[in-house]
């Protein structure tokens, strides 16, 4: 593995995590009210550009860590408009 590959790896490892610690309050307080839906769903269209883009170059790390980065920040949104839509927006 070259000194790219592995600066690709944690790039995208670093990115595709970077939601867990907010996945986690949200789940735990309850609290969503410091969420903007509009960045997740700008987010959420980025990361799957880019996953579309990783299988038009057929780039399993990109295809990897974006498809995953999709899916928790689907889940965020999810639990966003779940806490919204059941009125559980906690201060």
């Amino acid at each position: 593995m070259t000194i790219t590959e592995i600066i690709g790896l944690l790039a995208g490892l670093f990115t595709t995590i970077a939601i867990i610690p907010q996945i986690i309050k949200a789940i735990r307080t309850g609290n969503v009210e410091s969420i903007s839906p509009i960045f997740i769903g700008i987010l959420l269209l980025g990361v799957g550009l880019w996953t579309v883009y990783g299988f038009l170059k057929s780039d399993w790390p990109i295809i990897i860590t974006n498809g995953i980065s999709f899916v928790l920040n689907t889940i965020m949104l999810l639990i966003y408009f779940n806490n919204n839509l059941n009125g559980n927006t906690k201060n």
